[in-house]
């Protein structure tokens, strides 16, 4: 079984103040090649989430003292580590609070061992990439650079870290700078084909983007929307 697994041997860590669910997830993971650790509250996450860095945290939303949101504020202070949450909810606003929050996937209780395995190895997939060897800056304009190296962009001469999924998004955006990137495109090449018809977690990122290189997010001049079709990144034309 793991011998079809690309990521055996990865560490996860899996988060949540029910034993029963940790057993469960321990065991299918385990099954498919993952090495597990586990954390019972959110400081106890924190803290192996710093000392033991594992590849991929998978944590429960519902938690006594400190709820999963809170951890995960506190984790994205310290790691980019990939984060799936966990919880009974299946509510918008819940899953715009936790991908706002930093969260990278989000999987609604109860699931299946299948789809369970199915999101940990998508998120580890598009975490690993892309591989682009750039090392180069690239200066777009006056304004804005963009850093392949440190996965960064430099702002005004300020530097602005950019979450995993943020990069990705932004990479393949001006991988194709001045083409239209049909929405449904973006969302396979970023998140995986499950999520081609997700508009609204891509216009969520699109709108994150624009928030740290946009001098004016109501008048964008980089991420451009092409109504109805997708987005298109605006790479200035170099004067003669």
């Amino acid at each position: 079984m793991t011998s079809n697994n690309p990521f055996a041997g990865k560490l996860i860590l899996v988060v949540d103040d029910e034993a029963r669910m940790i057993r469960f997830v321990q065991y299918n993971l385990e099954l498919e090649g993952f090495r597990v650790i586990t954390a019972h509250n959110g400081l106890e996450a924190i803290e192996k989430v710093r000392t033991q860095l594992p590849d991929l945290v998978i944590l429960d939303v519902m938690m006594p003292e400190m709820d999963g949101f809170e951890a995960l504020e506190q984790i994205r202070k310290i790691s980019d580590v990939p984060v799936i949450m966990l919880t009974v909810k299946n509510e918008d606003e819940d899953k715009h609070l936790a991908f706002s929050s930093g969260a990278d996937d989000y999987l609604t209780k109860p699931f299946s061992p299948q789809e369970l395995v199915d999101r940990v190895k998508a998120v580890l997939r598009r975490t690993s990439g892309p591989s682009s060897t750039d090392s180069q800056i690239l200066k777009i304009d006056d304004r804005l650079q963009i850093d392949f190296a440190s996965r960064e962009v430099i702002v005004d001469g300020k530097r602005i870290s950019l979450r995993p999924t943020e990069w990705r998004l932004l990479y393949h955006l001006v991988k194709n700078a001045n083409w239209v990137m049909p929405a449904e495109l973006l969302l396979q090449k970023v998140w995986g084909y499950e999520y081609k018809d997700d508009v609204q977690l891509l216009r969520l990122y699109i709108a994150y983007l624009r928030s740290k290189i946009e001098k004016d997010t109501s008048n964008p001049q980089y991420i451009l929307t092409e109504r109805g079709v997708g987005y298109r990144f605006v790479m200035p034309e170099k004067s003669s």
